[in-house]
């Protein structure tokens, strides 16, 4: 990996020492540049969990990608910087209150003087480093916190405060995890047509004042809470948004 390229890639320019402050920054720049998008799906191109192969998507090319690409390749910028990382497995919480298998989503813990919660490949969601204790931390995308699961000893549950309750966005285990563990369940997000990946293409962004949206149904523009959604009526209009906004060329 070119440690500088990639941090070129996320508008920073050096490194810094590895602390909870440059990781947060690092988190935060990371969610402004690098898009969460399943396109590769939609498109039939098969995304293997190869971290050489993600550099050259995400960083070279420019690209973004879901959970298991942004955050395997996040880590290894992490701990090329220094940082002391472990991968985890999640389980989102479906609709109906049940969870989705293990392996289901790829986050992270950093280790400083206690441990960090760290997802840049969850879509619209907490854009800092989030410790386990409970504490809650809010930003524009909402408020957030991660608390001991009650009902799985050694289990946490990520949340998100919406509407004056705390909603489960997934659980996790602190127990460490390799790459190539995640490889099963990422090719049934590619193939399976029960995995909302393959029923919905996606390409969202965050921006300082809220987030942007495409589908191939609406671009969707959140700005300061208040949202205005434009109408996706044709593939040259979906092709001319995702150059526009994510100046992602197909």
């Amino acid at each position: 990996m070119d440690v500088q390229t990639y941090l070129s890639r996320i508008g920073i320019v050096a490194t810094s020492q590895p602390d909870v402050s440059f990781l947060r920054h690092l988190q935060k720049r990371h969610l402004l540049s690098v898009p969460f998008e399943n396109l590769d799906i939609s498109l039939g191109r098969p995304i293997r969990l190869f971290l050489p192969d993600m550099y050259d998507k995400l960083v070279n090319r420019r690209r973004g990608g879901f959970c298991y690409e942004l955050n395997a390749l996040f880590d290894w910028l992490l701990r090329e910087c220094g940082y002391s990382t472990t991968l985890i497995s999640a389980r989102v919480r479906k609709p109906d209150g049940r969870f989705n298998p293990e392996f289901d989503h790829l986050a992270l813990l950093v280790h400083l003087d206690q441990p960090y919660l760290v997802d840049v490949g969850f879509g619209d969601s907490c854009r800092e480093p989030l410790p386990l204790d409970g504490t809650e931390v809010e930003d524009i995308s909402g408020r957030y916190r991660v608390i001991a699961d009650g009902e799985k000893p050694g289990g946490y549950l990520f949340q998100k405060e919406l509407e004056n309750e705390w909603l489960t966005q997934y659980q996790f285990t602190t127990i460490p995890r390799e790459l190539h563990q995640f490889a099963s369940m990422c090719e049934y997000h590619q193939t399976s047509p029960e995995s909302t990946f393959t029923q919905k293409t996606v390409c969202t962004i965050a921006t300082p004042t809220g987030r942007i949206t495409l589908t191939k149904e609406h671009l969707t523009v959140t700005k300061n809470g208040h949202q205005q959604k434009v109408p996706i009526v044709s593939e040259e209009q979906f092709h001319d948004q995702l150059r526009r906004h994510f100046d992602i060329h197909l």
